[in-house]
């Protein structure tokens, strides 16, 4: 999403006094031997932990009031106090924990997280540093969704470097923006195209998208046998997407109004299918709007707490409901075309698409040690790590080669960073950035289990 004006309260910094001896690897998990990765350590006086005061978006898709997780990490770590109208009726949408410029993260008034790591690359691990030119390569977010997002898809590496090129106004990163949310909530998503069954029942029973796609085009996919090959389909998918998306205003202000009168009506005489119920509520959110047509083109995902959705480059979705964790490449690049009152780059988001099709695969995450689970997503750039420690137990991460930032979502405890004894107390809100080859110790105190996300580098990058 473009980021808007962001807001944040100062936060003392929490200091560790020096680095565990041992550089571990992680291509195999947290606990790897520290002898296997001969890398030199950073110097000694590198802070073992750092406490960051981090940035809210006030997106007006965000939750409102005390219901937002957004707004109660925030309160949690300014003291609960409220500043900056994260107490208010006021939207909280996100949380950024990183250096995207758009929001950096900040150790103290005027000192930025991303000032601070140009300064000491260490801290990023030598790989890291060297890799992604000396800046943290992913962001972490907290999310509170309250209103569905734009439909919208990432570009790839080489489209975002001419989108950029061509509309930096609009398109600010010349770097991709893959990304991967972990449901905190029930979370719900529309995410890639739905199967070729689905969609010629669609064109079947919603008369409103047939009228709009057009006889020749849905004809096409109707035609479509098992047998065909795949790039014949994404074809007559392409056609047909597109002739949807660049339909009049005029033209999908009445089918979006046919569609409305039609299910309410029909809804006292059948019950409504869990698609169409959505499309009733989008078009409540956002009247006389083509992403309440387009919504019939996706799969419908909804998310248990504790499971994970990935989207890669140029795979459209759109988050509907619920709070999530979602941790993502440095960008802000976003291509939208429906469901916001934003900027519709509709032709790029046509022509940029895979048109892939089929069910999303839901990552549950891998338990790397007691209580920990990990979500490892196919790029380099991160992973996520969800902690659920009960009252008195505690847990250690082994050194790594890359820099790490922890979310405590809930629960009060203690973390303890580096080889000697420097620790900071932990509570809900509180958010550290761990230099790389940092030993961390996690511990819990109750009365309920203390809950705690880390965003890190891509273990596989280590390997």
């Amino acid at each position: 999403m473009a980021s808007s004006a962001a807001s944040s309260a100062p936060a003392p910094l929490g200091l560790g006094l020096g680095l565990a001896v041992g550089v571990g690897a992680m291509g195999r998990g947290l606990l790897m031997p520290a002898a296997e990765d001969h890398t030199p350590p950073p110097p000694p006086d590198m802070p073992g932990l750092v406490r960051l005061n981090c940035a809210v978006q006030h997106y007006e898709w965000g939750r409102r009031g005390p219901d937002s997780l957004v707004a109660r990490l925030a309160r949690g770590a300014d003291g609960g106090g409220g500043e900056d109208g994260h107490g208010t009726d006021r939207p909280c949408a996100e949380l950024w924990m990183g250096t995207h410029p758009a929001a950096p993260s900040s150790l103290a008034p005027g000192v930025s997280l991303r000032d601070w790591v140009a300064r000491n690359p260490a801290a990023l691990g030598r790989a890291v540093a060297a890799r992604w030119g000396g800046d943290l390569p992913f962001l972490l977010k907290a999310l509170s969704v309250s209103k569905a997002l734009s439909i919208q898809a990432h570009p790839d590496r080489d489209l975002a470097r001419a989108l950029h090129a061509l509309r930096p106004a609009a398109y600010r990163d010349a770097n991709h923006k893959p990304e991967m949310a972990v449901a905190v909530t029930e979370f719900r998503a529309l995410c890639g195209f739905a199967g070729v069954q689905e969609l010629k029942e669609v064109l079947r029973t919603v008369p409103e998208v047939h009228e709009l796609v057009g006889k020749e085009e849905a004809g096409k996919l109707l035609s479509v046998k098992e047998h065909d090959g795949g790039i014949k389909v994404r074809s007559y998918l392409q056609s047909a997407f597109t002739k949807l998306m660049i339909a009049s205003e005029e033209a999908v202000s009445e089918a979006v109004s046919k569609l409305k009168n039609r299910l309410n009506s029909e809804s006292k005489i059948r019950t409504l299918t869990k698609k169409e119920e959505l499309v009733l509520s989008l078009e409540k959110q956002y009247p006389a709007d083509v992403g309440v047509l387009a919504a019939f083109f996706f799969n419908y995902v909804k998310l248990r707490p504790g499971e994970a959705l990935y989207v890669g480059a140029n795979e459209p979705h759109a988050y509907l409901s619920g709070e999530c964790i979602e941790c993502m490449a440095t960008s802000d690049n976003v291509v939208r075309a429906g469901l916001t009152p934003k900027y519709k780059d509709v032709q790029t988001l046509c022509s940029m698409l895979t048109y892939k099709q089929g069910f999303p695969e839901i990552l549950r995450g891998i338990p790397v040690q007691l209580y920990v689970t990990r979500y490892t997503p196919p790029t380099d750039e991160f992973e996520i790590d969800r902690y659920l420690l009960p009252p008195g137990e505690s847990v250690t991460m082994s050194p790594v080669p890359g820099a790490s930032i922890f979310l405590v979502m809930t629960g009060k405890g203690k973390i303890q960073a580096g080889s000697m004894p420097d620790e900071a107390k932990a509570k809900e809100g509180n958010v550290f950035f761990i230099p790389a080859y940092t030993e961390v110790k996690l511990y819990a105190f109750g009365p309920g289990c203390m809950q705690l996300y880390r965003a890190g580098v891509n273990s596989r990058f280590f390997s």
